[in-house]
């Protein structure tokens, strides 16, 4: 359904897409300094377990450390939103990373680091409900899927620009430097958008048995959650596992492997974009559908193809994978009303993330070690499918 309260949410039947890119641009360069933060530490770590002379089980366990902070920050959101409005808590969580990224760089043990990308997660995580309900208030419902498009050039961008980031940096500074970088930025795009940045002037809804009790009721929110799980799967659930196979069943080397999958995301942030304009003009029910219909058979052939196919597979898949969240997130913000839109990512995303990111890699993983694993990752294309 399309909420009928959301002339009161955005500018006016006047505010064209394109009279709101700026406050677009400027919310997803937050997303970007907010991903990239959570991200950065894979390329820098060979740095850091030698700086602190910690095991790749204790470096492991950094990146476990994020994504726990990160759940329940998804899910505090909307406690925060609900007492001082979208706005004041986007500024909050950009704020907060960089401060916790500032603490992080200066950091001499282990459980100082762990601690501090801890808090960094929970900050990280106050950040997308209200960026997502600030988004879909600056544009009609009918530029969403535009607005979600430009939105998620930001993750899909971070992959891109963190490897290259420390490469360029790393020879010159220190990876306390490169942190530190990030963290300033973090804080500058924050003060900035305080200052000039537009959008989510509106108070959320804190999560609460009631906005619950509402959530559970709606059909759509299940179909949401089933959908986002595999769309998770399909795109960071893959991507987990897919070195560990090229590697280990296909037999490629480690860095042919790596470079492999580094190139075939060069051109998902402009399909990210494209798939918002797909959905503004077929919709979101049919652009899902197209989606799923690519990126299961997709993700399936990557399990049932080798030698040159398999390579062209690995790079088509993410092409189609990735297109389902400017669709997705529209399809959520349609599928409730406008004052739990927020609750509704606050429970979504932590849960997709659980079974899409985690659920989906380690039983293909299971698989893997009763000598099935193409035929793990060729089950997850059919269910996609």
């Amino acid at each position: 359904m399309t909420p009928s309260v959301h002339s009161t949410r955005y500018k006016g039947p006047d505010a064209s897409f394109h009279s709101q890119l700026g406050p677009l641009l400027f919310l997803a360069a937050i997303f970007f300094l907010n991903f990239i933060a959570r991200i950065t530490m894979a390329p820098l770590m060979p740095a850091i377990e030698q700086d602190l002379a910690i095991s790749h089980g204790e470096a492991g366990s950094l990146f476990l450390l994020v994504a726990l902070g990160y759940f329940p920050g998804l899910l505090g959101s909307g406690y925060i939103s609900s007492r001082f409005n979208h706005r004041r808590t986007i500024f909050f969580s950009s704020a907060l990373v960089g401060v916790c990224l500032l603490t992080v760089a200066q950091c001499r043990s282990l459980w100082a680091l762990r601690g501090g990308l801890c808090l960094m997660g929970v900050a990280a995580g106050l950040y997308l409900p209200s960026g997502i309900a600030a988004l879909t208030a600056l544009v009609r419902p009918r530029d969403w899927g535009k607005a979600m498009g430009v939105h998620e050039l930001a993750p899909n961008v971070s992959f891109l620009v963190a490897p290259l980031l420390v490469a360029a940096l790393l020879g010159v500074l220190s990876w306390r430097g490169i942190i530190l970088l990030v963290g300033g930025c973090a804080l500058l795009v924050a003060l900035a958008f305080a200052a000039f940045g537009r959008g989510g002037e509106f108070r959320g809804e804190a999560p609460s048995l009631r906005s619950l009790h509402i959530l559970i009721r709606q059909r759509g929110f299940w179909i949401m959650l089933c959908l986002f799980s595999l769309g998770v799967g399909a795109t960071l659930g893959i991507y987990a596992i897919l070195p560990l196979y090229l590697v280990a069943e296909r037999g490629l080397d480690p860095d042919w492997a790596n470079t492999l999958i580094a190139l075939s995301r060069v051109l998902t942030p402009g399909m990210a974009f494209v798939s918002g304009w797909i959905t503004d003009r077929l919709g979101v029910r049919r652009t899902l559908g197209l989606v799923f219909l690519f990126s299961g058979p997709g993700t399936a052939l990557l399990g049932l193809t080798g030698g040159p196919w398999l390579v062209l597979t690995v790079i088509l898949q993410p092409l189609a994978a990735v297109c389902f969240f400017p669709a997705g997130f529209a399809a959520l913000a349609a599928v409730v009303p406008p004052e739990t839109r927020n609750v509704a990512v606050s429970f979504t995303i932590p849960l997709a993330f659980i079974i899409g990111g985690g659920l989906i890699p380690m039983l293909i993983g299971v698989a893997g070690d009763l000598g099935c694993f193409a035929a793990g990752i060729a089950i997850t294309g059919g269910l996609v499918l």
